[in-house]
């Protein structure tokens, strides 16, 4: 019952500890702190000694349970770095919104969500959890409650219900040509002989289920929701959207090609290519609509798009190179972008600056919180010795040893297109923070760094960017 308690706990201790009023001791605060930490402690004894276990079975084969695998533990890992740094942000920052207590209980909610994600046994568990943290995330959306917040929490909605329907569709085809209860299992679970004659529709029906899951990805072309709920989010939502709440579509992706459809049907087939040909124009698309965004927000929301199509483009590749790449930077992706947005709050709340424009001369107020982005900023790019140089290292390698002809060249081509794209969105925002030029005014400027607990988790998640590009390559290696 370890890993049941696990998923759980932060759903009902949140909610509840949101019940009770702040008080002046910051009470309500203090127990948030208490049920972040102590889901951390359950999630990782559950990741080491959690057995598996079986909740119901709504069929013979349609069996509903959790258990533990090394790839799982990967994600959870990433879903508890990024949700322990964003909740002690969090505390300053809602400090400037109303209802922090709404906030946080979706925040839990939706970690239970994604800590079920990570344990899923089976295609059907996943996706009955995958449903679950699209719907406890969405109130994050709508949090602020304007007009602009209820458009684009409906429009995350319509997504990732339209999502999920096509890969619904993956799941039943997969169920019905494997045998027993589908369990995940390393190179698939298809029964080729169930299959025989049905390998063009097949086909179809696991293309169909990759655009799905792919849209809570924001791959092309239902990237929509995406540019649209990210900026409308409160920063710390945001972090936790883009950096692993969009992640759950790559998940699911991989869960289905690798775990359970299998690449050895998919390897050379029309499927592989439609699907590396999404990823790359995802990447240019996400760039070029990043590198023209003047709101920081939105800036980082398309350079979301683009960058998680780094992820996916690793997995099309279907080889193990490709999905240590894709691996590597689903890792650098998530604390270096979960880094920017929170960054992009602090420009918000203590300086009422979203535009990008509007941020000359930051650097002399907040020096820290700059160097911070500029770091984030260099792993984003691809600037060695941070993740973002190792990932994308990998994924280039990966696609110029695949001998896929004229798809062995265009991904490191444009892997480099969108690394000057990104470094043309982000660097400069850095420059002009801590060089204004001449003509710019000084006068008034004074220190206006934000409290410590706004402050360590920007650091804590530079140092895990960094820490991917020394020791990824380790860190992969155990999955």
């Amino acid at each position: 019952m370890l890993l049941i308690t696990a998923i759980l706990f932060p759903m009902i201790a949140g909610p509840f500890a949101a019940l009770y009023p702040e008080g002046k001791d910051g009470g309500r605060t203090k127990r948030y702190a208490a049920v972040m930490v102590l889901t951390d402690i359950l999630c990782i004894l559950a990741a080491l000694y959690g057995k598996a276990v079986t909740l119901f079975c709504i069929t013979d084969r349609a069996v509903f349970g959790f258990s533990y695998d090394s790839f799982g533990r990967l994600f959870l890992s990433v879903v508890l770095i990024l949700y322990t740094a964003v909740c002690f942000y969090a505390f300053d920052y809602m400090k400037t919104e109303e209802r922090p207590e709404m906030f946080f209980s979706f925040y839990f909610v939706s970690l239970g969500a994604l800590v079920a994600i990570s344990m899923s046994a089976n295609l059907l568990t996943l996706y009955f959890c995958f449903e679950l943290a699209s719907l406890s995330s969405v109130p994050l959306v709508l949090h602020e409650m304007t007009k602009e917040a209820v458009a684009a929490g409906l429009k995350y909605l319509f997504y990732s219900v339209a999502g999920a329907l096509m890969g619904l569709l993956a799941v039943f085809f997969v169920y019905y040509h494997s045998a027993g209860d589908a369990a995940f299992i390393p190179g698939g679970i298809i029964e080729r002989s169930l299959l025989s004659g049905n390998e063009a529709v097949f086909q179809a029906v696991v293309f169909i289920g990759i655009i799905g899951f792919g849209t809570k990805a924001g791959m092309y072309p239902m990237h929509g929701w995406l540019p649209t709920a990210h900026p409308i989010a409160p920063a710390p939502a945001s972090a936790l959207l883009s950096g692993i709440i969009a992640k759950a579509g790559v998940f699911a992706i991989v869960r289905l090609i690798y775990y359970s459809v299998g690449v050895e049907l998919l390897r050379g087939t029309w499927v592989q290519y439609a699907w590396m040909t999404l990823c790359l124009l995802t990447i240019l698309m996400g760039s070029t609509c990043a590198f023209r965004e003047k709101i920081l927000k939105k800036r980082l929301a398309y350079s979301t798009v683009s960058q998680i199509s780094y992820i996916l483009l690793g997995l099309s590749i279907m080889t193990t190179e490709g999905f240590r790449g894709g691996m590597l930077h689903l890792l650098s992706h998530a604390v270096s972008k979960g880094c920017l947005f929170l960054v992009a709050g602090i420009f918000i709340c203590k300086l009422g600056k979203r535009n990008v424009t509007e941020l000359k001369g930051t650097g002399r107020e907040m020096p820290v919180t700059l160097w911070c982005f500029m770091l984030a900023s260099l792993s984003l790019v691809g600037i060695p010795p941070m993740g973002g140089f190792t990932s994308k290292w990998v994924l280039a390698g990966a696609a110029l040893g695949d001998g896929m002809g004229i798809f062995s060249v265009l991904p490191p081509v444009v892997l480099l297109i969108s690394a000057l794209l990104t470094a043309g969105y982000l660097f400069p925002i850095a420059v002009d923070a801590f060089f204004p030029g001449r003509d710019f005014d000084l006068s008034g400027t004074e220190n206006k760094e934000p409290p410590l607990l706004m402050t360590i988790p920007l650091m804590l998640l530079c140092l895990a960017a960094l820490a991917v590009g020394v020791f990824g390559g380790r860190i992969v290696e155990l999955i």
